[in-house]
């Protein structure tokens, strides 16, 4: 599906402009020491003319045919691309994780990796780093996420195929 690009879209914004909107899409994921499941996800990328995306992700478990039934959780945050295609983004997930990501955009594709993990007293999540890859392939934006926890080297834990909705 083709997309426009706003005129009045903040010039700092034109690398990551093909992932503007929302985005819907299903997956697989891996819990580190444990099972293996699907799920359906929903992504979106907005901006308010200014230098940064904002971004939300929901994942959701599905029924048989394909419906959202509950919550398996959602992250959200800020994408801060710079003019010499070097990339920050900020992501806070609910179960007291935060993660700060660098990395590079070339093209359509983003290359993150931690820089910097944090999590409360009370996290849900042992998360020591992460790994994250995004691409428009085919218009679609594919993307992993890889994570390594106080038990876990970095290893799969996310990967999804979404479709512009």
């Amino acid at each position: 599906m083709a997309f426009e690009i706003d005129s009045r879209l903040n010039t700092q914004l034109l690398g990551v402009a093909w992932m503007l909107g929302h985005w819907e899409g299903t997956g697989n994921g891996h819990h580190l020491g444990g099972e293996d499941f699907t799920f359906s996800v929903t992504v979106d990328f907005a901006e308010n003319g200014g230098t940064y995306m904002h971004y939300i992700m929901q994942l959701f478990e599905t029924d048989e045919q394909g419906r959202p039934t509950r919550s398996l959780g959602m992250e959200t945050g800020f994408w801060r691309p710079k003019a010499d295609g070097e990339i920050e983004v900020v992501i806070v997930q609910p179960e007291g994780v935060a993660e700060v990501y660098v990395g590079r955009i070339e093209g359509a594709k983003i290359e993150l990796t931690t820089d910097l993990v944090a999590r409360t007293v009370t996290s849900e999540i042992p998360a020591t780093g992460g790994h994250r890859l995004y691409g428009n392939v085919e218009s679609d934006l594919m993307f992993t996420y890889d994570r390594g926890t106080t038990e876990h080297e970095v290893q799969p834990h996310l990967w999804a195929r979404l479709a512009r909705a």
